[in-house]
């Protein structure tokens, strides 16, 4: 896909050598490496090139972890929507939220076993690693001032509550300027106790509760018991009707989908109301709007999540000519046992598989990075079916044959044919292209009005990372 006429060219101004930072994962001083750039601007066909490679923006800053000698590999990770189908964690998270939206109902156990975002934990190590790189001040202008200063203390202190103040900031744009969020249920919801520990509390006088898995066989065995006796009185009478609705006999035995959860309809009676809003965001992604295309355009998106008029969460995506890629979510703490990370994830998936009905190529989710050395970031490989990029080959393998490899070594190339090699890999240096005192020219010409020592070097590593395509497309700023 070619970018729009009239779309600004991708300006990156590379970052030489590699940086070593603190890890956000193993907590390791400067156990963490990548590879970076800053983008003055980016077309969304090279990011997602560039992605398509391993490469991962924060804000305008672009890297790419160095594979081999970071403390804790990033592995790019990319779930097939047209394929999903929402685990039995997902179900419950889903069931969840409609029986607090229906009921207001919610309890107050223990969450663990539904983590919540990565994309929060991507995003503290990457505004860590902005801040680190040679003090460049991004242009990058959310909303409002006071929207910002939320934003990033959110990412530096995700595991601290919310400040009053800065609750209020987050919630600025609403009308009665209310916090973000008490922490104390309203009065239409009702807390659910915890279930009484083993041998306390029970009611020995009402029968025992069972699985609604197991009510549904005993049904469904009482059904047949019936059927087989009503066969044997009626004979083959019975045997030659035609049985009834035939076609919807499949639909009894197909598993919900992740729409059938998502978008089932509320009482009108309803405690509570969740509203969504989508609208355009400033990033260094050039927005694109071409007919071919999805409608609400490709670029970088803010979905916000209002809670009874009150905003608990915002989502940033990035709309790319072949996927959703997640960036990261935002949301207040007071209301973590909705596992808002999880449910967004599995909105952004359904909302990817809406895209794709207009838009046939646009058919993957992109969820950052899976780290399999940091057990915490894991789940994210629990969204199946799934593949990891070779970070070798930069080809795609399903994650189950990618797991036994990685148990044995953090770094692995998971790219069985030991003859492949990277197809993007540069061959001709001198038709990269250049930005130079705002002329552009390849670099082979450059070189030759290019004073002081040669940049070769660096010019050569910055090529090899981003691929032959987008070194032929990109402009690498060199002053």
């Amino acid at each position: 896909m070619a970018a729009a006429l009239g779309t600004s060219p991708t300006i990156v101004e590379y970052f030489e050598g590699e940086d070593f930072y603190r890890c956000g994962y193993c907590k390791n001083e400067t156990g963490s490496r990548s590879d970076g750039m800053w983008a003055h601007s980016m077309t969304v066909q090279d990011y997602q090139a560039l992605i398509d490679r391993g490469w991962r923006r924060s804000g305008k800053y672009v890297y790419k972890p160095v594979m081999n000698q970071t403390c804790c590999p990033q592995y790019t990770i990319r779930c097939q929507p047209l394929h999903f189908q929402p685990s039995k964690s997902h179900k419950k998270v889903l069931k969840k939220m409609f029986k607090f939206l229906s009921k207001g109902e919610f309890s107050r156990g223990n969450n663990e076993e539904e983590p919540m975002d990565s994309q929060m934990d991507d995003a503290a190590v990457d505004d860590f690693v902005l801040k680190s790189k040679l003090e460049v001040q991004s242009d990058h202008r959310p909303l409002s001032e006071d929207y910002n200063k939320v934003i990033e203390s959110e990412v530096k202190e995700k595991e601290e509550n919310l400040e009053a103040k800065e609750t209020k900031e987050l919630n600025q744009s609403h009308a009665k300027r209310e916090k973000l969020g008490s922490g104390e249920p309203s009065s239409s919801v009702r807390v659910i106790p915890s279930a009484p520990k083993p041998g306390k509390g029970a009611d020995l006088s009402k029968p025992p509760c069972r699985k609604a898995k197991d009510i549904r066989k005993e049904r469904k065995r009482q059904k047949l018991i019936l059927k087989s006796q009503t066969d044997k009185l009626e004979g083959s009478q019975v045997q030659r009707e035609p049985q009834p609705f035939p076609s919807e006999k499949p639909k009894l035995n197909q598993p919900k989908s992740i729409e059938d959860f998502i978008f089932d309809t509320l009482p009108e009676d309803a405690a509570h109301q969740l509203e969504f809003t989508r609208f355009l965001c400033s990033s260094p992604l050039e927005a694109e709007n071409p007919p071919e295309g999805p409608d609400c355009g490709y670029g970088s998106f803010h979905q916000q999540y209002w809670l009874d008029g009150k905003i608990i969460a915002v989502g940033v995506i990035d709309v790319l000519p072949y996927c959703v890629s997640s960036v990261y979510l935002y949301y207040d703490p007071d209301y973590s046992f909705l596992s808002l990370g999880v449910y967004s994830a599995l909105r952004e998936i359904a909302f990817t598989r809406q895209l794709h009905e207009k838009t046939s190529q646009l058919s993957y989710y992109y969820m950052g990075f899976y780290i399999h050395s940091c057990p915490k970031m894991r789940y994210k490989g629990q969204y199946r079916p799934s593949d990891l990029l070779c970070p070798e080959t930069y080809v795609w393998v399903p994650i189950e044959q990618c797991l036994p490899a990685l148990e044995s070594s953090k770094y692995c190339r998971f790219n069985q044919d030991t003859k492949a090699v990277d197809e993007e890999r540069v061959k001709e240096l001198g038709r990269l292209r250049v930005l130079y005192k705002r002329t552009i020219m390849p670099y082979n010409i450059y070189k030759k009005r290019q004073k002081g020592p040669s940049d070769e070097a660096i010019v050569q590593q910055y090529a090899d990372l981003v691929g032959q395509t987008c070194s032929e497309r990109m402009l690498l700023f060199r002053s």
